[in-house]
């Protein structure tokens, strides 16, 4: 448009000034020329007169010396012709012809006979020249009739005839001719010179009439042509100043009409392109077949293509190859699909993309568009999260949870193949003495040097994993189903006794340390990855009580452990009807000024004669049948039923969680018995918290999240437990709706001495705090971890540091006494870390 602005000013500026050129031009010619020629008029007036008027004088001047010449010689010849002496006639006669202007001389009688006829000889050439060139030099003939000198003037005695030359007369004049020539163009070069001085003012007065002219006509052009852009930009907000009263401004106050009118009635494109470029994500809109129309700023910065690369472009041509095929181009889809796009560069970005049809009867709009969100980081802590929480970071070998995985993998394997796969189960024995003596990072350069031993000695199909502080497991499959394999099992074992029993070089100093070994048999000693960890662990510990440094496979015997689970599950039939269970509570406290702003229901069994029975005992039991269904809805009934009671003494006690089982989840009528629940006892719903874990929630996604949705609905608050354990994707969490994230207690626990729990930890408070959830530390027993977890932005927490779990009436005097007193642990969130000590 600019150029367009150049082009019409240029030809308006050559326009006015070519005009006032040509009118300056015509003036000053048509005033230069008239003067002009009446000057040439004039002058050729003035130079035939003077000439006349010269030519006039010499004739006359000329005439009368012939005459005086004439009458001289006449009154000399007169003598001479009465004596009729021819001689002294011509001697006088002569004389004449000495004078350079007399051409020619005749004397005649009285008779007419000529007595003598001359011609100048000098000037016949002249005057033959003279003859051929003009005829203007033909001479002045004198004639005088001589009287006699005796006789009556009456009486002739003969006749003089000179011929006299014009020659010098007409030098004369064409010399005067000459200067007044010369004189002339003097006065005509004078003339054009004052025409010049006159004339060029005047086309100058007429350049600076026409310029402006034209900067009075071309301004409030300019300014139209400007206003109509902005216009034509979307921008409305720049009213019209008119001024005019012409056809101008009557063309103002049209444009003006119109862009109120459209201020009115019309978002401007400038607007949308600020809104658009101002989002971090990218923004790009499509036709119906895909072909992008427009994108924002933060499309260009991703992609690294300018907005012409970009227009025209299918979006499936900037999607990895890899991936096209599973993007669908057509489909609406308003939650985040994951791809990856290609960069100019060719570099490959993982992205959430969501997408959102546009409908318009004007089938011009009608398109896609889709928001993109670069989640290089998001992938990048999720591929950290899922190492760390599946690998040990000092060992670099799987961790419990990953090596059940795999040993879950590697039996089903070993099923379809008809083969058998042999546990082991290692533990060092007084590895505890290495840390009390030489401190925890000897122990961990202890079993970093055993790590690397480990996968010396043992072949690369067999699988190693550090299962717990000193405990690590092998599996070896792929073995003969039809062969007694305990020979070769026991000489591995023997081999790998062996091995570690060599010098560890800790601190300077030689460690010598032992191992015991379980071996368990799969299908022959358990068919699953549980019950063969068990046994190979019954195994270990029968090795152990035997003195350690041996191995030993597993028999039934070995295995107490599982009469004890079978007498619990019997008896859990039971603990309800009896009232064995009880629920405990653990306070969730806010580090930032220690008030308790919650609590979690602890569910606890008191079996008599046994104690206090933890939920990882008696919870998977009762998963096997439905008990779950019915223990979890006593713990509903009970915390309900405190809660209201709490309510009596104080007005908010808090947000209490209780945790959700996967069989409870799945139960169909679950919503049904919340409802219930909530209105018998006259509880909001917003007031609990469920807690699911990862492996819950990954089980069935599809439905899953269309029951948590539910529970949300109805007020619930929703939180993940023992987050970090589970094989659960961050991009899969973000499809639940859930709002608090719970750190599981195995990586608070020694966050304090070991980098690689203390870096998870703050991978998943950084995550938290992205996805704009709230994160609870679990297991919070030392002031080191309230200050980690308060330093990094971890605000919530729970553990013994805070007490140890408490009766419902416990916490009701807590709540009491913090509504009454200010914050129940606001001394030891207040504390320096060092005093904190001290106090706990």
């Amino acid at each position: 448009m600019s150029e367009y602005h150049a082009v019409m000013t240029r030809s308006l500026k050559s326009s006015y000034l070519l005009l006032a050129l040509g009118i300056g031009a015509g003036l000053a010619l048509l005033l230069g020329g008239f003067a002009y020629y009446e000057h040439r008029i004039d002058s050729a007036d003035i130079a035939r007169l003077t000439y006349a008027t010269v030519e006039q004088k010499l004739e006359g001047d000329l005439e009368a010396r012939g005459k005086a010449v004439v009458n001289v010689t006449g009154a000399l010849l007169v003598s001479a012709l009465v004596a009729h002496n021819s001689a002294a006639v011509a001697s006088i006669a002569g004389r004449l012809l000495e004078e350079d202007d007399i051409e020619r001389v005749e004397v005649t009688d009285a008779r007419g006979v000529v007595l003598f006829s001359a011609s100048n000889p000098q000037s016949e050439p002249t005057r033959n020249d003279a003859a051929l060139r003009s005829s203007e030099l033909d001479p002045l003939v004198v004639t005088n009739s001589i009287p006699p000198g005796i006789a009556p003037p009456a009486q002739r005695t003969g006749t003089l005839k000179i011929w006299v030359s014009r020659a010098q007369m007409q030098a004369t004049l064409a010399r005067l001719n000459e200067q007044l020539d010369l004189q002339q163009g003097s006065q005509i070069k004078r003339m054009r010179a004052m025409l010049m001085r006159v004339t060029l003012p005047v086309v100058v007065l007429v350049l600076l009439g026409a310029w402006f002219l034209w900067n009075r006509r071309a301004k409030p052009i300019w300014a139209l042509i400007r206003s109509a852009d902005r216009i034509g930009e979307g921008d409305y907000t720049r009213p019209f100043d008119v001024a005019r009263r012409d056809e101008l401004g009557e063309l103002q106050h049209a444009l003006e009409r119109m862009r109120q009118k459209l201020s009115e009635t019309t978002i401007t494109k400038n607007y949308l392109d600020t809104v658009l470029n101002s989002l971090s994500d990218a923004v790009i809109v499509t036709s119906p077949d895909g072909i992008i129309k427009s994108c924002n700023e933060a499309t260009q910065g991703l992609l690294g293509y300018t907005d012409a690369d970009l227009v025209g472009k299918s979006l499936d041509s900037f999607i990895d190859e890899a991936h096209r095929g599973a993007f669908d181009l057509g489909g609406s889809a308003p939650e985040a699909r994951e791809t990856v796009l290609r960069t100019a560069s060719g570099q490959t970005i993982p992205v959430s993309m969501a997408s959102s049809s546009i409908a318009s009867l004007d089938p011009q709009f009608e398109g896609n568009i889709y928001v993109a969100r670069n989640i290089t980081e998001r992938k990048r802590a999720e591929r950290r999260i899922r190492y760390l929480a599946r690998y040990d970071t000092l060992t670099k070998m799987p961790n419990r949870m990953q090596f059940q995985h795999l040993l879950q993998q590697a039996i089903a394997r070993s099923r379809r193949n008809q083969h058998s796969l042999a546990l082991l189960y290692l533990d060092l024995d007084h590895f505890k003495d290495v840390n009390d003596t030489f401190g925890h990072s000897a122990g961990d350069r202890t079993l970093e040097i055993l790590s690397e031993r480990l996968t010396r000695v043992l072949s690369k199909e067999t699988v190693i994993g550090r299962l717990a502080g000193d405990e690590f497991a092998m599996f070896v499959d792929d073995l003969p189903a039809d062969l007694d394999n305990r020979p070769s099992l026991g000489a591995l074992a023997r081999t790998l006794l062996d091995e570690i029993s060599r010098a560890f070089y800790v601190n300077e100093q030689e460690v010598y340390l032992t191992a015991s070994v379980g071996i368990a048999i799969c299908p022959y000693d358990a068919e699953n990855t549980i019950d063969l960890i068990r046994n190979a662990d019954a195994a270990m510990y029968h090795s152990k009580q035997n003195g350690g440094n041996t191995w030993a496979f597993y028999v039934p015997s070995m295995n107490a452990a599982a009469v004890e689970r079978l007498m619990l599950k019997s008896k859990l039939r039971r603990a309800l009807e009896r009232d064995e269970l009880v629920v405990l509570y653990q306070a969730k406290v806010d580090l930032r000024d220690g008030r308790v702003v919650g609590a979690e229901a602890l569910l606890r069994w008191r079996l008599p004669g046994h104690g206090d029975i933890s939920p990882s005992q008696f919870i998977p039991l009762a998963e096997e049948s439905s008990l779950i269904l019915d223990i979890g809805e006593w713990v509903l009934d009970r915390v309900c039923s405190d809660y209201k009671r709490w309510q009596k003494t104080v007005r908010e006690p808090g947000r209490i969680a209780m945790n959700l089982s996967l069989r409870q989840l799945k139960q169909s009528g679950f919503l049904a018995r919340c409802r219930s629940a909530f209105r018998k006892h006259g509880v909001s719903a917003t007031s609990f918290e469920l807690e699911v874990t990862e492996t819950t929630l990954m089980t069935d996604p599809t439905r899953t999240i269309g029951l948590l949705n539910e529970l949300y609905a109805l007020g619930l608050h929703l939180a993940i437990d023992d987050f970090g354990t589970g094989y659960s994707s961050l991009s899969a969490l973000q499809q639940f709706p859930i709002g608090t994230l719970k750190i599981d207690q195995s990586f608070v626990r020694d966050l304090a001495v070991d980098s690689n729990d203390a870096a998870l930890v703050r991978t998943i408070i950084d995550m938290g705090k992205s996805l704009e959830l709230e994160v609870i530390a679990e297991g919070v027993e030392t002031c080191e971890q309230l200050e980690f977890l308060r330093k990094h932005g971890c605000f919530y927490a729970q553990g013994r540091l805070f007490g140890e779990p408490m009766a419902a009436e416990q916490l009701l005097d807590v709540l009491a006494s913090q509504a009454a007193g200010g914050p129940y642990h606001a001394p030891l969130c207040a504390t320096s870390p060092r005093h904190l000590k001290l106090h706990h």
